[in-house]
């Protein structure tokens, strides 16, 4: 948490940008540092989220889209078919929504990924794209927050060396 709270503005928001591509969510947790302790900084973040306006989500979701990563769930064990049919519902979803399905797979067990993923697009592309932007706006917290404990984690593993 120190090397978080003590961190120049920028290189804080570029961390933060890291967990979450909304600038306006970076630079409000970077303005509102220091944090005493990580569920301080979580509390922040989950709060800064269900502040993003719809122009604040879809600069977070078009940076999903830039992650260097294949489509989600596509790293899974799974069949050829199962794969095909996870490729042409990213597809449709995109199609459907205009931007990258998220969904966070915290704790989901990796040959359970590729079921999960295809089970959550299949499933939300029956919600209108209102409902849909505020699944997806939570999915996409619940993705920056464990992005976020990971960061702060990894930065204080880092400094105790």
């Amino acid at each position: 948490m120190h090397r978080f709270n003590e961190a120049d503005a920028g290189a804080a928001e570029e961390a933060l940008l890291a967990c979450c591509g909304s600038h306006r969510w970076a630079l409000r947790l970077t303005a509102h540092r220091p944090y005493p302790d990580i569920e301080s900084l979580l509390a922040a973040a989950s709060e800064a989220s269900y502040d993003l306006r719809p122009a604040d989500l879809a600069e977070a979701l078009a940076d999903e889209s830039w992650m260097p990563q294949p489509l989600l769930g596509m790293r899974a064990p799974g069949s050829q078919a199962a794969h095909t049919a996870l490729r042409a519902a990213h597809a449709a979803y995109e199609a459907r929504f205009g931007h990258v399905f998220v969904v966070c797979l915290e704790g989901v067990a990796p040959e359970e990924m590729l079921d999960t993923v295809l089970g959550s697009i299949r499933t939300r592309l029956a919600n209108d794209p209102d409902e849909e932007r505020l699944i997806a706006s939570d999915e996409l917290r619940r993705i920056a927050l464990t992005r976020l404990e990971h960061l702060v984690a990894t930065h204080s593993e880092a400094g105790a060396r």
